[in-house]
């Protein structure tokens, strides 16, 4: 499968920060909801082995928090937590992103994120489904810095045997109720509004995360922080449009 990075859009979409309420579900049209999806792919490098890093993912509770900032996340139970992403805005209609989420224990280096139902809470027009999937891939420092190796160590710096790169894949699909108006929209148009919508929080909040958690890491046992070269995100090819049904 063949990936690539996307574009900039023109800004059609902001995070409100307006202390409007989000509109009532009382004027949400149920009969057709509408799915937007995003599906995507990047890496992460940390300078150290594997079991080192897998270590350090094990125990979330210690930095997992702190790396989501600014989104206002709680812990809940012993693996999940529920964040509330911020309030986005798309052609009028404002959601504001609650989900819980539940972080496994690594199976063979292998991690998995899912949603759950969060507790006591109704859903105010909008479901979200998130599958994450992260591998630990032990390498060489040659295959993740090539020649950069000198140039990210100091010369008192010993350069690790192995390194870890934090592969990681993402699926998003978004359920949402709009209101009865923008149902006479294009389906085409309301459709490619809210796939980018959904590809911008991404974009807004993985490379932070991505970041904060390498920082946090490599500042905890004395290494550099990998440069932006040392993480990704990627959009994966797009599936065919969920809601053509409906323009049927």
């Amino acid at each position: 499968m063949q990936f690539k990075f996307v574009q900039a859009q023109p800004h059609r979409f902001s995070k409100v920060s307006t202390n409007q309420p989000i509109i009532s579900k009382n004027a949400l049209d149920t009969n057709n909801p509408f799915l937007f999806q995003g599906n995507f792919v990047g890496y992460m490098d940390m300078y150290s082995d594997a079991n080192t890093v897998a270590n350090y993912l094990d125990a979330h509770e210690h930095w997992f928090v702190q790396c989501a900032h600014p989104m206002k996340v709680e812990p809940l139970g012993n693996n999940g937590y529920t964040l509330i992403v911020g309030r986005f805005s798309s052609l009028g209609h404002e959601v504001e992103p609650k989900v819980a989420l539940v972080f496994h224990p690594a199976q063979n280096r292998v991690y998995t994120m899912h949603t759950i139902p969060v507790p006591n809470y109704e859903y105010p027009g909008y479901e979200v489904q998130y599958n994450a999937v992260m591998e630990l891939q032990e390498l060489a420092p040659e295959k993740i810095l090539g020649d950069n190796i000198t140039k990210v160590f100091a010369k008192n710096q010993a350069v690790p045997s192995v390194m870890t790169r934090i592969a990681w894949q993402l699926d998003l699909v978004v359920t949402v109720e709009m209101p009865q108006f923008i149902h006479k929209l294009p389906i085409s148009f309301v459709q490619k509004a809210g796939d980018r919508l959904l590809s911008q929080i991404v974009r807004q909040i993985s490379p932070r995360l991505t970041y904060r958690v390498q920082k946090d890491f490599h500042l905890r046992w004395e290494l550099p922080i990998p440069p932006k070269t040392g993480r990704k995100l990627q959009q994966a090819k797009k599936s065919a449009n969920p809601n053509s049904e409906q323009a049927a």
